[in-house]
């Protein structure tokens, strides 16, 4: 057990309370706010350890009884502080707690500051799920860390994502503040298939194709990527202005349509799957657009109405390839390269 009184005990490191005669009876440990911190006896009850990594920056009382070998009760009283942290570690997660997702959703979980020691960190993380499943973590830098399955997500999936890394040491005298839970659902199996060649989207679910879909992709100048994306968002209408991608009023290309409908992006550098009923006549036939895949308002809204966010969208047919990181791009990763971003590999 820390020295009664002693300041900057490391958060990472398990107290014990023991005692060299006797047992004991009764140990609580908590913290200033009145959080309890579980641990285990030994067999004998002549030690306790505590489970969990402790908060930085705070204090905390060790309270409870012993009883020696005279059968006499011994009271058990002590108070440390943990160490103050420069930095804090805490998490921003996608997806949210609770939502359903597409089969293709890889988890990411967005750090406020660098992380340098990753293995210690990652050791405090894990997925669970209502089947088995074989997925791996990997480092995007050192303040994003994401995972996926070595497949897309079995449908109807339950995964619970838990962060516990209150008391980490993350490098830097950066320590992690809190701990939390994420749980969220897989939804029904969505797989399209563009063709830019063919000027066609297939969209299977649960296996069977539902529907064939003509549609038009970027034309030359525009080229649509190719490889796995993913749907990030969704918009039932969504102003759509070239200017946020540097093609200026003035310009042949320039266009500020106010109400696309059904819009649902795959990259950050803005490709979207959306009604365009302006191509109608190119559909099924020719690339016009500047990159997006437009298609019919009505299959746009059936299509809409099928996906849900994290769904994937495998492109093919052109030479322009997804740049890494470039949307939710783990999919275009091989699995012995995505493995090996994992610290613990």
């Amino acid at each position: 057990m820390p020295a009664k009184g002693a300041t900057a005990v490391q958060p990472d490191k398990p107290v014990t309370v023991s005692t060299t005669a006797g047992k004991l009876t009764t140990v609580t440990l908590k913290d200033d706010d009145g959080d309890k911190v579980t641990g285990t006896f030994n067999t004998d009850k002549t030690q306790w350890t505590s489970a969990a990594l402790l908060k930085p920056s705070a204090t905390y009382t060790v309270s409870g009884s012993a009883e020696g070998t005279d059968g006499a009760s011994v009271p058990i009283s002590s108070t440390f502080k943990t160490l103050k942290a420069t930095k804090s570690l805490k998490a921003s997660v996608v997806p949210l707690n609770g939502e359903t997702v597409g089969v293709a959703l890889p988890i990411q979980i967005y750090w406020n500051n660098p992380v340098k020691d990753r293995a210690a960190v990652e050791k405090q993380l894990s997925v669970k799920t209502s089947v088995p499943v074989d997925g791996s973590w990997h480092w995007v830098n050192s303040k994003q860390v994401n995972y996926r399955p070595k497949n897309y997500w079995p449908a109807g999936t339950k995964v619970t994502v838990n962060i516990d890394t209150q008391g980490v040491n993350a490098g830097n005298n950066t320590w992690g503040t809190s701990s939390r839970t994420i749980a969220f659902s897989i939804g029904k199996s969505v797989v399209s298939n563009v063709n830019v060649k063919k000027h066609t989207m297939t969209v299977t679910i649960n296996g069977k194709l539902a529907r064939s879909i003509p549609i038009t992709a970027g034309k030359d100048g525009f080229t649509t990527r190719s490889g796995v994306k993913v749907i990030m968002e969704k918009f039932p209408t969504k102003r759509m202005d070239a200017a946020t991608v540097g093609i200026k009023p003035g310009d042949p290309n320039y266009y500020n349509i106010s109400d696309v409908r059904w819009a649902q992006r795959v990259t950050s550098s803005g490709e979207f799957l959306h009604g365009a009923p302006w191509s109608t006549g190119s559909q099924g036939s020719a690339n016009v657009s500047h990159g997006c895949v437009g298609m019919s308002l009505a299959d746009a809204q059936w299509y809409y109405n099928q996906t849900l966010r994290g769904d994937p969208v495998i492109v093919t047919g052109t030479s322009r390839h997804m740049e890494p990181g470039n949307g939710w791009t783990d999919w275009n990763t091989t699995w012995a390269a995505y493995k090996s971003g994992s610290a613990l590999s």
